[in-house]
């Protein structure tokens, strides 16, 4: 008889494992090389490189803060293991910094072969010149607020992630210094000036330039001026929330409040700054922001916040960016008739944003508010849109009688005041708001609809892998499932009941459920894979997730693989788990992909002896989704949305346009060619939700298993 598996996930160390911070920074480099393709759409290029930027502002205002935290925090081993961690961080970044800077230069190149320029403020012509000072006294002059850096000034109060301009002032051989914040959150970064050129064009130039070619007359008047120099100077603080924790007569509301106006005031945990500026200024701006030798101090070029570029306009030809993809009709609901609920009855919905529209679950909701049998709605929101229907149907459920319940989760990194707003609007509006369960996010993506038919409450119910927000439905890809089976109704029920009174204990018969039973269950369907396989039954794994990350997990799967379980796994962001080393992870073999949607689903498939399971939800293989978040993830039953599942997942395994092959290196090769078409899976997921037509390319594993069974690893 075998030993349980969990006693010999002892004997795998964490060698084995990519750190997460690391990995992540793979995930980043291949955004970096979207940006590099000259065969991507050149605005398109600069968008990546914006987004390249936002990425990695957020790694450091989170993991590299955490990091810092941990080195601060631990003995001598571990001390000396962070530190180590945080200085390969800052090699890594500086690598890439560089690649970044190289590429920003063929992109602008690129741009001038359209005809679209970017220019600095020595590049002026007189009448550029002209247009440029009158633009600045009637529009950026009001906004700025310079600050003198002199040794009774407390920089407490500076904006993190904007930029600020570093001056030197030069006034009777003395020399002044000072902050000038450029007002991006104001204004826009980039400027459209006149071009004289006789070939025409589009010119722009940039926020800070403009500043600085006027920069005497931010101080006129104040003091003498021969001459200012300027550099650009940006900084990250830790975003982490302080621990909620206030008196028993404040709301959750306010001390959250309290924890993000404390989060404005954190410790700097980067400083980036122009490579031309003078020692003894940066040295003033190092004593200034407290910057410690845990700091990450990034020497750059001339210019930063490049996640700016994600707003440059397209002032060119349409070619310039991606064609976009049509929104395809949802067959079932379109060519049906009788209500939306009357469809669902019939059989389940599968929805993949973008390919079809978020427009079903928001009119879904809208007609819920009318109608006369619908008695009450129950919806989990993390994150909705700047101006959400979803948030409006709610209320104008309420006004027609429903009674409706929103756990709005406040804890959502980086939108906690945008929650904050919809939970007090949505409590004006008669809702019933919920902010979910002390020390657990609600990261869930669940809706259920209560209906009276034939004096019966039945349930319609949506479990998807992303959020109720319109806006990301258009960006990111994503599963919803609407469905009238009973028990999984019932199932969200209970999840609800579980958030309104946090004792209780539900049970579940088909959902997956954090922090309950998804380890558990995830857990067992791993393991039943390698008792098939030690039985001489073929055996496989699917996963798609952003991350997967989760010790244990990784450590399961190391094992399934040993054992002989063929696993596939499609990550977008980090993974831990080292493909192909050999007697270890020679079954396992892990793609990511980056294209013009963002990758965000999470869907699990189990071979299951030949009956595979399939499971969409909100959890990513993570610690914090499995034991510290409420998450959901539902099994899809209908065998023409499994075939769909499946059908989706082998079109992204055989991507050989836009796959890279996560390997132990994390080189981010591009993936091997696994069939004769030439497959950029995302435009041929559209055809074929479109057409039903599917490219050649081998069959899937999960579905025609191979005659014999993956070979299991040789001992190390």
């Amino acid at each position: 008889m075998n030993e349980p598996v969990t006693k010999r996930l002892e004997d795998l160390k964490s060698e084995f494992l990519t750190s997460r911070e690391l990995s992540w920074l793979s995930f980043n480099a291949r955004v970096l090389q979207e940006a590099d393709d000259p065969s991507v759409p050149v605005i398109q290029r600069l968008r990546y490189l914006g987004i390249f930027s936002n990425n990695l502002d957020e790694f450091f205002r989170v993991r590299v803060a955490e990091v810092r935290r941990l080195i601060s925090l631990s003995k001598s081993k571990d001390k000396e293991k962070y530190t180590s961690l945080l200085k390969e961080i800052q090699r890594e970044v500086a690598r890439f910094q560089s690649k970044f800077d190289i590429t920003y230069k063929a992109v602008l190149k690129e741009l001038g072969r359209r005809h679209i320029y970017l220019i600095n403020e020595m590049q002026l012509s007189d009448t550029q010149a002209q247009f440029v000072k009158d633009y600045f006294r009637k529009t950026v002059l009001p906004e700025l607020e310079p600050i003198f850096l002199t040794e009774n000034i407390e920089l407490t109060g500076l904006t993190d992630e904007l930029i600020y301009l570093a001056v030197e002032i030069s006034s009777k051989n003395k020399h002044h210094h000072a902050l000038v914040k450029v007002p991006t959150d104001r204004l826009p970064r980039f400027v459209q000036i006149p071009n004289l050129k006789k070939r025409g064009g589009k010119v722009f130039i940039v926020l800070e330039n403009i500043i600085r070619f006027c920069m005497p007359e931010v101080f006129r008047g104040v003091i003498t001026i021969d001459d200012t120099k300027s550099y650009t100077i940006k900084f990250s603080r830790d975003a982490e929330l302080l621990e909620i924790d206030a008196g028993l007569g404040e709301s959750f509301i306010e001390k959250m409040a309290t924890s993000l106006k404390a989060r404005s005031t954190a410790e700097a945990v980067r400083f980036v700054y122009d490579s031309e500026m003078p020692d003894t200024l940066l040295d003033l701006l190092k004593k200034r922001f407290k910057l410690g030798r845990y700091d990450s101090l990034l020497a750059g070029g001339r210019y930063h916040n490049s996640k700016d570029l994600l707003s440059f306009p397209n002032v060119g030809p349409k070619y310039l960016e991606f064609t976009p993809l049509p929104t395809l009709q949802v067959s079932a609901i379109e060519n049906q008739k009788g209500s939306i609920f009357s469809i669902i009855r019939k059989k389940d919905v599968l929805l993949y944003y973008p390919y079809h529209s978020f427009d079903v679950v928001t009119d879904l909701l809208k007609t819920a508010a009318l109608d006369p049998k619908v008695t009450c709605i129950k919806i989990c929101l993390y994150r909705a849109a700047k101006n959400s229907r979803v948030c409006d149907a709610l209320s104008n459920a309420v006004q027609n009688g429903k009674r409706v319940l929103a756990v709005v989760e406040l804890q959502a990194r980086f939108d906690e005041e945008a929650n904050i707003s919809w939970a007090q609007q949505l409590a004006d509006a008669g809702v019933e708001v919920k902010f979910g369960v002390p020390g657990l996010k609600v990261h869930s993506k669940l809706l259920l609809i209560e209906r009276t038919e034939n004096g019966q409450r039945r349930y319609y119910s949506h479990v998807g892998t992303g959020n109720f927000n319109e806006k990301t439905a258009r960006l990111y890809t994503d599963f919803s499932l609407l469905t009238y089976q009973q028990e999984i109704g019932k199932d969200l029920y209970n999840v609800f009941d579980f958030l309104r009174y946090n004792y209780k204990r539900p049970n579940y018969k088909h959902l997956l459920v954090s922090p309950h039973t998804s380890r558990p269950k995830i857990t067992a369907l791993i393991e039943q894979e390698i008792t098939n396989a030690r039985a001489g039954k073929f055996a496989a794994i699917i996963i798609k997730c952003n991350s997967l990350v989760d010790h244990d997990i990784n450590m399961l799967l190391y094992e399934a693989s040993k054992a002989g379980v063929k696993i596939k796994v499609i990550v977008r962001g980090m993974t831990s788990l080292k493909p192909n080393l050999p007697g270890l992870s020679e079954n396992i073999e892990a793609i990511s992909i980056v294209d013009r949607f963002l990758e965000h689903p999470r869907v699990f498939v189990f071979h299951n002896g030949g009956k595979p399971s399939y499971f969409i939800g909100s959890a990513d293989l993570m610690t914090r989704n499995l034991d510290y978040r409420v998450e959901a993830l539902c099994p899809i039953l209908d065998p023409d949305h499994q075939k769909t599942l499946q059908d989706i997942l082998d079109l992204q395994w055989n991507d050989n346009t836009k796959a890279r092959v996560i390997d132990a290196e994390q080189s981010n090769k591009f993936a091997p060619r696994r069939s004769r078409s030439r497959i950029r899976s995302q435009e041929a997921i559209h055809k074929y939700l479109d057409t039903g037509v599917l490219p050649s390319m081998p069959k899937s594993e999960m579905t025609h298993p191979p005659k014999t069974k993956p070979k299991r690893s040789s001992k190390k």
